[in-house]
């Protein structure tokens, strides 16, 4: 099957919205892009936000690769799951600009995570994954329509009602390879997300240690759906945080929705040449590990205000 992942050019006016507004590496479409390629699908994925191009030029190349399945965030990236816009003007407005393409429509997000009915019934698509979306778009691009109760973590319509199928889905992190980005997309990546010690020098990107977080903010969106805690292989995150500065990298952010100390992650950045920020909870970490993040060249830590 022929997959499109799209990440609409996001805009934020009349928006009422606090995440970061520059473009970040999509890193859920790169785990599906690459677990689609691996099962024996094409799939590419279309960043019109870091390529800054409307939705008219969007549809042109979207067309041109004839999809049978388009897949639509809610959500500019992972990174913003926790904090997403909160209306979901951006993803129709793209979705519509689509509606000539042919094939499926899915939609995935934080927004359809946590009200899936709503956002099938705004967006207009054929499905909402529930969840993190790169195994479950991997089983939609190998079933058909009439097999997709076979599938949890899907909301879709079926003769006339809404089925809403088990609850938002949690990917097996150890299934999930070392991304590898084209040169490209990284040369157009120079933001170097919440960074404030120099001015960015050499290229920025994304990457995740571990998901979800066993705190329950009140503000932040990743309640119930991403709340059990696990982290990634060791040895995968340093293949692609090797392969990040092999390619230029000078500086990485840590997506996780709470970096926890970590000694032999922390021992391993420590002698590679990168420098890097995190979020976290400050009264999790003792004297010694916060020294220990700061030897392995930690210069920018975000902390809630806890209460």
């Amino acid at each position: 099957m022929r997959v499109a992942l799209i990440n609409p050019n996001w805009s934020f006016d009349g928006s009422i919205y606090f995440g970061c507004r520059e473009p970040h590496l999509p890193l859920e479409y790169g785990y599906a892009q690459a677990l689609l390629t691996r099962a024996g699908h094409t799939a590419e994925i279309f960043d019109a936000h870091a390529e800054t191009i409307d939705t008219g030029i969007l549809a042109d190349r979207v067309a041109d690769f004839a999809p049978e399945m388009t897949v639509v965030t809610t959500a500019p990236s992972y990174l913003f799951w926790r904090c997403a816009p909160p209306e979901l003007r951006v993803p129709q407005q793209t979705l519509g600009a689509l509606d000539a393409i042919a094939g499926t429509k899915v939609a995935v997000g934080p927004h359809g995570s946590t009200t899936p009915r709503a956002s099938l019934r705004k967006l207009g698509v054929d499905v909402v994954v529930m969840g993190e979306c790169e195994e479950t778009l991997v089983r939609l691009a190998e079933l058909p329509r009439d097999r997709w109760k076979e599938v949890a973590g899907l909301c879709y319509e079926d003769h006339g009602k809404i089925v809403v199928q088990g609850g938002p889905q949690a990917a097996d992190l150890a299934n999930l390879p070392p991304l590898s980005w084209p040169a490209e997309t990284l040369g157009r990546h120079e933001h170097h997300h919440h960074r404030f010690d120099v001015a960015p020098s050499g290229e920025g990107a994304e990457i995740e240690a571990s998901r979800g977080c066993p705190y329950h903010c009140t503000f932040c969106a990743k309640e119930n759906f991403r709340d059990r805690y696990r982290r990634r292989p060791l040895a995968t995150i340093l293949a692609e945080l090797d392969g990040l500065i092999a390619a230029g990298a000078t500086y990485v952010y840590f997506i996780d929705e709470i970096f926890l100390p970590w000694r032999q992650l922390l021992e391993a950045v420590a002698q590679r040449p990168v420098r890097f920020g995190v979020q976290t909870r400050i009264d999790l970490w003792s004297r010694e590990m916060l020294d220990l993040l700061g030897a392995a060249g930690c210069v920018s830590i975000e902390a809630g205000v806890e209460s």
